[in-house]
């Protein structure tokens, strides 16, 4: 039984392009088997989270992290009542739009299309799923629910009007191009806020990485257990575990310690959400929408503390001097690339060759080298560049 603030299936706005509904699939379950299947979230499986994808097999990669994150927003729905199937369908769609090598591809490429209306990983999925993916005949890209469409677009909150959060807030009159192009096509109502479940999508990133880059923080060698020791959330964590098993060796200590961490982190969310919504009573997703704020967070005492974890990683792993290394020679490949692309889309491969002669302008054109650049893989994108420059294949060892 959903509750009454859930997405309800057979309240769904449709999609742009009617179809039939399926005799056995909820709408929202259809979006997230699209997703699944499409080749935009295949091509997670080799895309950086925070380390070079091949630098290592047990590293999080960007599939890895959209099922943890998944997995956690489907945990978090259930138990509020709300529409697990939206929710995982959103979370299992929001890193789409990536780049190749994480958030320093994403950097470069923004950079780069500077000129042509700039570049956001969260428009790109967007794009991806409205326009590039095309296996369907019926229609480009996977044709999902307003619903779902709306939560890759807010789910970290309004981008436009007086409750955007100035992290993600846009002009309305220069949009990120690939939002606009959809918004325009099918108004996502960009100045509220998303469906409870958008909501539980995005924390679910927060826990997920914030619980997996500790992990691989430690994997890597980068800090050590002592380190969070003196942290907070993680030391009681750690604390905890010597008084329950003395003695452990060091990789269950360490599990057992960061599963707690993960714990604590959902079970605040499921608290503050539920005191929330039991004060609000909000009797429709309309009214979640038009809260003027998010239903879905942390407590100010847990976010203030996960503040000081975040400084923490941010210093010692994604500024460490061996990531920082990798980063520029990253930097570099994107670098060549996007203009030797632009100079001679003819290196573009053969299925790609007709939007090319159609583009009409230099604008349109790097929009095109960008969505093939944002596609690439990091071990592609490092195959590519040492063929077309003949050099050696970037390295790194962390």
């Amino acid at each position: 039984m959903l509750a009454p603030y859930a997405c309800q299936p057979e309240a769904s706005h449709g999609r742009l392009h009617d179809e039939g509904m399926s005799t056995f699939r909820s709408p929202f379950q259809r979006d997230r088997d699209r997703i699944i299947h499409s080749s935009a979230f295949r091509r997670l499986k080799h895309k950086t989270q925070v380390f070079v994808e091949h630098e290592g097999d047990y590293y999080r990669t960007r599939l890895t992290h959209s099922i943890e994150v998944a997995q956690v927003a489907r945990t978090i729905s259930g138990v509020l009542g709300l529409n697990t199937d939206l929710a995982e369908a959103i979370a299992l769609a929001h890193d789409l739009g990536h780049t190749p090598f994480g958030h320093t591809g994403e950097d470069a490429l923004a950079r780069l299309m500077q000129p042509y209306g700039g570049f956001d990983h969260n428009a790109q999925a967007l794009r991806i799923v409205t326009r590039l993916e095309r296996h369907y005949a019926g229609f480009d890209g996977l044709n999902l629910t307003w619903e779902t469409l709306e939560g890759i677009a807010k789910h970290n909150g309004p981008v436009i009007g007086p409750n955007a959060d100035e992290k993600h807030k846009h002009d309305p009159d220069h949009l990120p191009y690939a939002l606009d192009e959809v918004n325009r096509a099918w108004d996502l109502e960009l100045s509220t806020h998303a469906s409870a479940e958008a909501q539980v999508a995005a924390i679910a990133d927060d826990v997920a990485y914030s619980h997996h880059d500790l992990h691989d923080g430690l994997r890597s060698g980068l800090f050590t257990e002592e380190d969070l020791m003196e942290l907070p959330v993680a030391g009681p964590a750690f604390r905890a575990v010597d008084e329950l098993y003395p003695g452990l060796d060091r990789m269950r200590r360490r599990h057992e310690a960061l599963r707690r961490v993960f714990g604590r982190m959902v079970e605040d969310v499921i608290h503050v959400a539920q005191n929330r919504l039991e004060a609000a009573q909000p009797q429709s997703v309309d009214e979640i929408r038009h809260m003027g704020t998010t239903i879905i967070r942390f407590s100010k005492p847990l976010y203030q503390e996960l503040k000081a974890v975040r400084s923490f990683l941010f210093q010692r792993m994604y500024r460490a001097p061996s990531v920082m290394e990798v980063r520029a020679k990253v930097t570099g490949v994107m670098d060549d690339l996007f203009p030797l692309f632009m100079n001679d889309p003819a290196l573009l491969p053969a299925e790609w060759q007709e939007d090319i002669r159609a583009a009409g302008d230099e604008t349109l054109l790097a929009r095109i080298v960008a969505d093939y650049v944002a596609g690439m893989t990091d071990r592609f994108a490092i195959q590519e560049h040492a063929r077309l420059f003949n050099r050696a294949p970037v390295t790194a060892t962390i």
